[in-house]
């Protein structure tokens, strides 16, 4: 659930990544890093039992996201179109590998997440690890989030949190921003672009 203050701070990110050097490219419709930089390493634990390390993924498309299990709205949104875009793609679709790390470690366990994504498309990765891991994941990537307690459920709470998802090459630099709503033909475009030509 994004929030007007979760949506203000996004939007925030949004404009400090364009003035920063985010513009919309010639060939992707998506906010796209020109030049391309490194994709920021995550150090956590993977749903296959495996350390998250976006370097076992060169040579594919990454789509990498943050949410939560619990997301009533934004993430499960995200996901099944990610899961519609890998379909739409055909045969490259295998060659995205879409990374979602988790905001709310306390109740995001790893094999609770891989239930969870593999409702979405079985070869989702999930990402979780310590609370200074993750907060070191969601910095690098300019992730904020707030939790806020359910009115009336002193243990429920929702997670607020930035809602981009990042396509990074197959050489491991990021080449978009794909902000929360953004059209799914678009989406797909912008992945086809990435899979289609080297970088």
């Amino acid at each position: 659930m994004l929030s007007y203050r979760g949506l203000r701070r996004s939007l925030l990110l949004v404009a400090f990544l364009l003035c920063a050097g985010v513009a919309l490219g010639e060939e992707l419709r998506s906010g796209s890093f020109k030049p391309p930089r490194a994709a920021p390493e995550l150090g956590l634990r993977a749903t296959d039992g495996t350390e998250l390390k976006l370097a076992r993924y060169h040579g594919k498309v990454v789509a990498l996201s943050f949410g939560y299990t619990y997301c009533p709205d934004v993430c499960p949104t995200t996901l099944f179109n990610l899961a519609q875009v890998r379909e739409k793609l055909g045969a490259l679709g295998k060659d995205l590998q879409v990374v979602y790390v988790t905001v709310d470690p306390e109740r995001d366990s790893l094999a609770r997440l891989k239930a969870y994504l593999g409702g979405f498309d079985p070869t989702f990765i999930g990402g979780s690890g310590t609370p200074e891991q993750l907060a070191a994941a969601r910095k690098a990537y300019g992730i904020t989030i707030a939790r806020e307690n359910v009115p009336g459920s002193p243990n429920a709470y929702w997670v607020h949190h930035s809602a981009f998802v990042f396509l990074i090459d197959r050489a491991g630099n990021i080449r978009a921003l794909l902000p929360f709503g953004i059209a799914l033909d678009d989406m797909v475009h912008d992945a086809r672009v990435l899979l289609e030509n080297p970088s």
